[in-house]
């Protein structure tokens, strides 16, 4: 979302410092090593070429840092639906539970998305529904939400997808004719196509954010080259931090870094079973289009309000705001579904203030209305008590010292002048 950054800022004063600290202690906030999930029988289908997880699970670090889980006291995204263009998601994952529809696979323009041979669809979809299990401490951050797969790729080419814009467009206008509520694209192109526009074009003009990942070339020795969709206007594009705050090695920068994420090694979901240590600015537009989920259901807003919203509350991240490696800074998830004063402009979004609050928010109001009119009161009766004995305290003992009875001043005495000294005697005068 190029063009929309440009025009929000965080109003949140926030130093760069007190987040990278923030984040440097969930880092160290546990130093045992994650159980995996037991395991759970894997789809029908084929595995015998499919990739293999690493061996490594590193400390859930991304989850502690978001906190999305305080955010639970007001949604958990039910009802909201999240389209994952990607490559597919292994619905048979204990941790999804139900959480996975059967999607559509848009590469072969036909059948369901609910199985993945290449893992990556279901490491983000862990990031935005995976229900907690246990004491393993990975959980998505809208669990109450369910995704919609959308297999986009099958392949990898050089530790890259194999993204073809004929299928990804495909995909989009698939999506937004089933009405969900968010498009996720976890992977990317580096070519303009018209297709790809068009269908992004689709989705905004139907009220669907679109919400992708800005792509895994921004490293030393690579090109750094402009990722579609993320590059349109209109798009959040998301980057991927590490678990300093610092940009992750290989996230793309440049104007089209909207927002980031956490996206280096991220403890999440794997493909039948367990979990994996995955890194990527997938996995970071995972994470906001959870978070764009529990602002729509918060608060029962939709399209560039979503955007708006996700901007405005955003933490602020080290390089500034707007800055091209963060964009205005990293996702708040609590801050999303609970600030409504962090807008740009002095007034909320009008779609906010026509939000009809519910029986239970005006009761709140009227009581917190009643106890700051009480504490007012209060307030202004001891400050005036506090005068009363201070006048007191000044009074009684002038009191005593006249033995209570009231008196004037004595009227001055007149003093006479002194006569003028006679002149100086002369010691020589003859």
């Amino acid at each position: 979302m190029s063009g929309l950054s440009g025009r929000l800022t965080t109003a949140r004063e926030f130093a760069g410092v007190a987040f990278a600290a923030a984040a440097a202690a969930a880092a160290v906030a546990a130093a045992v090593a994650v159980p995996a999930v037991p395991a759970v029988a894997a789809p029908a289908a084929s595995t015998e070429n499919c990739t293999q997880p690493p061996t490594d699970a590193p400390n859930p670090w991304a989850q502690q840092m978001l906190g999305a889980d305080r955010a639970w006291l007001f949604t958990r995204g039910a009802g909201e639906r999240i389209a994952l263009l990607d490559s597919g998601v292994d619905a048979a994952q204990a941790q999804f539970a139900g959480h996975i529809e059967d999607g559509f696979d848009a590469v072969a323009n036909s059948g369901a998305a609910n199985t993945d041979c290449l893992g990556t669809g279901t490491e983000v979809a862990g990031v935005m529904v995976a229900q907690s299990v246990g004491a393993n401490g990975v959980y998505g951050i809208a669990p109450g939400a369910t995704v919609v797969p959308v297999r986009v790729v099958t392949t990898q080419t050089n530790g890259s997808p194999a993204l073809s814009p004929t299928v990804l467009a495909r995909g989009i206008q698939w999506a937004v004719g089933q009405h969900v509520d968010v498009i996720c694209v976890s992977v990317g192109l580096y070519i303009d196509d018209p297709a790809v526009e068009q269908a992004v074009a689709s989705a905004v003009s139907a009220g669907i954010p679109v919400i992708a990942a800005v792509g895994d070339h921004g490293g030393v020795n690579d090109a750094n080259p402009k990722p579609y969709p993320a590059g349109y206007p209109d798009v959040l594009g998301v980057g991927a931090v590490d678990q300093t705050g610092a940009r992750w090695a290989n996230s793309a920068y440049g104007n089209f870094v909207d927002l980031t994420a956490p996206g280096a090694n991220v403890l999440t979901t794997w493909r039948g079973a367990g979990l994996v240590s995955a890194n990527g600015t997938g996995l970071a537009a995972g994470f906001v289009a959870a978070a764009a989920a529990l602002v729509g259901s918060r608060w029962g807003v939709a399209g560039q309000r979503v955007e708006e919203q996700l901007l405005a509350t955003a933490l602020p991240a080290a390089g500034g705001p707007n800055s091209a490696e963060f964009g205005v800074g990293v996702v708040n998830p609590y801050g999303a579904v609970t600030e409504l004063a962090s807008q740009a402009g002095p007034a909320a979004p009008p779609s906010f203030a026509a939000h009809t609050p519910s029986q239970a928010e005006r009761d709140w109001a009227a009581t917190w209305a009643a106890s700051h009119r009480l504490a007012t009161l209060l307030a202004a009766s001891a400050l005036a008590l506090a005068l009363l004995v201070l006048v007191v305290a000044l009074a009684i003992p002038r009191a005593r010292r006249r033995s209570w009875r009231p008196a004037l001043a004595p009227r001055p005495v007149d003093v006479p002048e002194p006569d003028e000294p006679p002149p100086p005697a002369l010691l020589f005068e003859e």
